[in-house]
């Protein structure tokens, strides 16, 4: 299993129990998925550097995991469909 870094921003208009359930959202499709989740990190609302959406803020997580390459991609599909997140990046640690 190989190390990675999920940063994903999420919409300010969320409530914080929307805001909530999509981190752990992401933390159980690792953990389903036979990954294990590291840390996450819940960054708080920072400004973006250009204009997402009309939204001037964003709403920053980072999760570190150990996967399979096979579970980056699930992550992508899930990241694709979920409503409210405004940019999402998966990298290796």
């Amino acid at each position: 299993m190989k190390k990675y870094e999920m940063l994903y921003i999420l919409s300010t208009k969320l409530a914080d129990e929307v805001r909530d359930g999509i981190v752990n959202k992401f933390e159980t499709v690792v953990s389903e998925n036979g990954g294990k989740v590291e840390k996450v990190d819940k960054q708080g609302v920072k400004k973006l550097a250009y204009p997402i959406n009309y939204e001037a803020e964003g709403y920053y997580v980072l999760m570190t995991f150990e996967c399979d390459v096979n579970l980056v991609d699930e992550l992508k599909r899930v990241a694709r469909i979920t409503d409210g997140i405004l940019r999402r990046l998966i990298t290796r640690a």
